[in-house]
């Protein structure tokens, strides 16, 4: 009796998993290939997936683009804003019913941790990592390492292995 349990468990968190990859796959304006999402994930029509996309848990806010590259991870409770209210040019204040659009771009193989979240009009390089907690409100070079608010890089990755490895094609 307990294998069958354990066997109608596994099969709910399968479906479940299922479910969400068909609607992140259904949300975004286009996809590449395989999109795997482990957590609760949101994602906007203004969203571009290239290939192998992991999602442990992301929330895409605002009508802005995002384009995500190759091989991206995120950890869970992750958020991206794209869009902010148009306080400086309203008709009103504090502000008015308009919004200005910030596009964010990922580059491959980047790494976010837990509860990142990513301001618009930000670009994050290749290789990079965004330590969890971390807000990020300014562009992030290549193979760098951030963390904290607003997040600041403090680290960089080892060059010489990165592309290495990338070479190799060895991507998780």
């Amino acid at each position: 009796m307990k294998i069958i349990i354990k066997e109608i468990i596994k099969l709910s968190f399968y479906c479940r998993r299922l479910f969400r990859q068909w609607y992140v796959l259904r949300s975004v304006k286009s996809h590449k290939n395989h999109v795997y999402v482990g957590g609760y994930t949101c994602l906007s029509k203004e969203t571009i997936l290239n290939e192998n996309p992991n999602f442990n848990g992301m929330i895409i806010k605002g009508s802005g683009r995002v384009t995500i590259g190759k091989n991206f991870h995120s950890g869970s409770d992750c958020l991206i804003i794209t869009q902010i209210h148009n306080y400086d040019y309203g008709k009103s204040i504090p502000y008015d019913d308009t919004f200005i659009l910030k596009d964010v771009i990922i580059g491959d193989n980047v790494w976010f941790g837990d509860r990142v979240i990513i301001l618009g009009g930000v670009s994050i390089g290749e290789g990079a990592i965004i330590q969890a907690g971390s807000v990020v409100v300014r562009d992030v070079p290549d193979l760098a390492i951030v963390g904290g608010s607003p997040a600041m890089v403090f680290k960089y990755r080892n060059k010489d292995h990165y592309f290495e490895l990338k070479e190799q094609s060895k991507f998780h």
